[in-house]
């Protein structure tokens, strides 16, 4: 599955060396709890739930596919989805900002103040989801699935690469994609920016649909929408649609604030096993076994443990020193894992649990 993790790790690479250039070259204040965020709550999640969306995909191409493309050239097939991805793209997009329930799961990627690379991969547990009926069309019409996935990876390529604050204008460039000074207008506060520029990598959807705007003269570039709600990946997926439905809940302050190396290292740490999870089971689809949804589950909690821990909370420390430990335990000692790349991330996340533990029962970060 090298295909698969070469993309996470590049992209991984890449948000750590934009954050240091960031901080130690152009002298701009990081939040690094934020990056730490939009990791846990994007691509840890988000990555392993969209295997649910390609089996809907899979199934719906199996079961229901007309077939269209069986005598079409190749090449026709390639081009076809390329733009027929990012039509499909820009509707959902557009719609999100539109129906209150989609809002509701996009919201979470419009909460982040810092336009950066992580942010591009900050998202509700539930945005894979939304886009199958999207992309439903192509199944049917007959885009095997193969194609389908490598063309979704082309294009969340690209606007991946369309949240990064370093990239200037790209001159022609700038009339035929998608570019970072586009995107840039998108996450603008202001409400009226912020419903344009819906493109995914082909601009021309906003030109053609009247929702193109440029970067705004004469205010202040601030980014967001309605601030953090939670730094916990559950709860930040949840909230808005309690919200919604108008249930109430009022979140409680944090007991420490715990070093930021710390909270880094860990998401890292989690970060990595994720990434073997992809490398051993791909996105998921095909034939999971029990052992598979025991690894699963155990990358869910320890991000929400994670969450809590970046939010204060004794629980999560206690949860996450208990997972660091399991992981291990069960799938090296009991399992017999024997992978170099197992052990060596699920022995340092037993070491990173440890001392998490210790530096907590000190007492040296509990706020008063």
């Amino acid at each position: 599955m090298m295909e698969l993790i070469l993309p996470l790790i590049i992209m991984l690479i890449m948000i750590m060396a934009e954050a240091f250039i960031l901080q130690f070259i152009k002298k701009v204040t990081i939040n690094w709890s934020d990056i730490v965020f939009n990791l846990n709550s994007g691509l840890l999640m988000l990555w392993l739930f969209r295997g649910l969306e390609l089996v809907c995909y899979h199934f719906m191409y199996t079961h229901f596919s007309f077939n269209l493309f069986v005598h079409v050239p190749i090449i026709i097939t390639w081009l076809f989805t390329i733009l027929a991805w990012d039509f499909g793209f820009y509707w959902e997009h557009r719609l999100h900002h539109k129906i209150p329930m989609l809002w509701a799961i996009h919201m979470v990627h419009h909460q982040g103040e810092h336009f950066n690379l992580s942010l591009a991969i900050r998202n509700s547990w539930y945005s894979s989801l939304t886009s199958i009926p999207f992309f439903a069309l192509l199944a049917i019409a007959g885009v095997p699935t193969s194609i389908f996935i490598t063309v979704s990876i082309f294009h969340y390529s690209i606007q991946f690469f369309n949240h990064n604050a370093i990239t200037p204008k790209l001159g022609i460039l700038e009339r035929i994609l998608v570019t970072p000074t586009h995107h840039k207008v998108h996450h603008l506060k202001d409400q009226y920016y912020a419903n344009s520029n819906f493109s995914g990598s082909f601009i021309m959807w906003d030109k053609l649909f009247g929702t193109f705007e440029t970067t705004p003269k004469d205010k202040s570039i601030n980014y967001g929408s309605q601030g953090l709600i939670s730094q916990n990946p559950f709860w930040a997926s949840m909230l808005p649609f309690m919200r919604l439905l108008k249930i109430p809940f009022t979140p409680t302050q944090g007991f420490y604030r715990l070093p930021t190396i710390l909270l880094v290292s860990g998401c890292l740490f989690l970060f990595s096993l994720a990434i073997c999870y992809v490398y051993d089971y791909g996105y998921g689809y095909q034939d999971p076994n029990v052992i598979q949804y025991s690894l699963f589950s155990c990358l869910v909690l320890a991000s929400i443990a994670l969450g809590g821990i970046a939010e204060g909370k004794n629980w999560a420390i206690i949860s996450w020193f208990i997972l660091c430990w399991f992981i291990p335990l069960f799938f090296i000692i009991f399992l017999q894992w024997s992978a170099l790349y197992w052990l060596l991330f699920m022995g340092m996340i037993a070491l990173h649990g440890s001392i998490t533990l210790i530096i907590w029962l000190k007492g040296k970060y509990h706020v008063n």
